[in-house]
């Protein structure tokens, strides 16, 4: 079992590949340490060539709605008012903490995707 850098489109499929034939290996051998350290490159690799935006507070309050099939008069009872609920969803207010805390348990949504 050969270590090397991940530096194309081929190696980081060929890790890609490897990885997933040693997904079920034993615990403790010496193949769960090769994953560990070729999943750590492949990490590093994603970082680099495939970043991920930052997600956006307020489109995940959209979607959210959209699945719970919420309107914004469903979340003016919790957050002071249509009008508040309207200039947050348009990003013209800012999330208060009060608004996070809210959103993250009335929404069931992560408070750290909200911050």
């Amino acid at each position: 079992m050969t270590i090397k850098p991940i530096k194309t489109e081929r190696d980081y499929k060929a890790a890609l590949k490897k990885i997933d034939s040693l997904i079920d290996c034993p615990e403790n051998s010496a193949e769960e340490n090769y994953l560990e350290v070729l999943s750590i490159l492949v990490e590093d690799y994603e970082r680099k060539h495939y970043p991920i935006d930052e997600i956006d507070p307020v489109e995940v309050i959209k979607y959210r709605m959209e699945e719970l099939g919420l309107k914004q008069s469903d979340l003016a009872k919790y957050l002071g008012g249509r009008s508040r609920v309207s200039e947050m969803l348009s990003k013209k207010r800012k999330l208060t903490v009060d608004m996070i805390r809210i959103l993250h348990k009335k929404l069931n949504l992560p408070a750290e995707t909200l911050i």
